[in-house]
């Protein structure tokens, strides 16, 4: 044996593993997610960027609307137009109504139609769509069980509907309590068509509702664009169930008022029937004939005042979140079989 061998420093010194680069131990120290979260958040990439996106725009908006109102607010105040009817302090006004329009006319019905489009395009194709590649029967043969890989898929789109949601419905009531209802030139009351989807926990539920009966459709039909039908169809009949429902969440106001007398500001009117001074009520259509209100003194309205939103919205939360469980259970139970 040579002696270089024995004597070599080099060649006596055990073999030891290289140390890790500084940029390895980075990248391993640095949490990752990884499994069934991962890939629910791969799947979704381009839907959440899309929400995000629209979330941006929307909030935007809203502050473009907030801002503008404000300034012409602060306008009629240093003018002294704020309490004034004169024509002069009627142009001074006039700015105000290109934002109240894009609230009324654009904001509201497209926040409303939120909870349809998330049942549509995010809700139907999400089951729909394996079951239509079959790439659902991978699940089998996989380590983990349907329920856990459910459960996976559904939370990131279903946690990014709730965020969404949330920052639309917190700002839209932002902005029409404080420019809108407090505003000096407004009337828009909370029971209108539009309004009342916009506001509140309404979207919020709505949204969460549709896209937990679309899940549903979606594993029942097991075709895409049958399921997106359906789950349209299904919503929007829920909500004209609902709104012919929304009057009985809550007890009504009954006042009895002179004939011809204004109604409550931002009330909604269920029933109006004119008095006669025997007490006898008939409707008010009935007086349109001639002569068969003669003699009438008083009109009895029953309506729920403004103040009637939160508790209306809190029974009807309650219902839609019901319903939304009840599918998701429905939903579980399927993809275990």
């Amino acid at each position: 044996m040579s002696t270089d061998a024995l004597t070599d420093p080099a060649r006596q010194a055990p073999a030891t593993a290289a140390p890790a680069a500084p940029a390895a131990r980075e990248r391993s120290a640095t949490p990752r997610l990884r499994g069934l979260l991962w890939l629910s958040l791969r799947q979704n990439c381009l839907l959440l960027w899309l929400l995000v996106a629209l979330t941006v725009l929307t909030a935007a908006n809203l502050l473009w609307i907030h801002v503008a109102s404000q300034h012409i607010v602060g306008v009629l105040r240093r003018t002294g137009c704020y309490t004034s009817n004169s024509d002069a302090c009627w142009t001074v006004l006039a700015p105000i109504n290109e934002p109240y329009f894009w609230f009324g006319s654009v904001l509201q019905p497209a926040v409303t139609a939120v909870p349809l489009l998330i049942g549509v395009f995010i809700g139907a194709p999400l089951l729909a769509q394996e079951h239509e590649r079959g790439t659902i029967r991978l699940i089998r043969a996989q380590s983990v069980s349907p329920v856990r890989w459910l459960a996976a898929r559904l939370a990131v789109p279903g946690l990014a509907v709730l965020a969404l949601t949330g920052v639309l419905a917190s700002l839209m009531t932002w902005v029409w309590w404080n420019d809108l209802i407090k505003g000096p030139a407004s009337f828009d009351p909370p029971f209108q068509f539009f309004t009342y989807p916009a506001l509140g926990l309404a979207p919020i539920v709505w949204s969460l509702f549709a896209l937990a009966l679309g899940v549903l459709v979606g594993q029942v039909v097991r075709r895409t664009l049958p399921a997106m039908f359906l789950t349209a169809a299904l919503v929007a009949i829920t909500h004209g169930l609902m709104r012919w429902a929304r009057p009985s969440f809550h007890s009504t106001v009954d006042a009895v008022v002179p004939l011809g007398a204004l109604q409550p500001n931002n009330a909604w009117l269920v029933d109006v029937k004119t008095v006669f001074p025997d007490g006898r009520r008939i409707s008010t259509e009935s007086c349109f004939d001639p002569h068969s209100c003669d003699g009438a003194v008083n009109t009895w309205l029953s309506y729920h005042p403004a103040g009637h939103l939160v508790p209306i919205q809190l029974v009807e939360s309650g219902i839609l979140l019901a319903l939304t469980a009840a599918a998701l259970l429905a939903v579980f139970r399927l993809i275990r079989r």
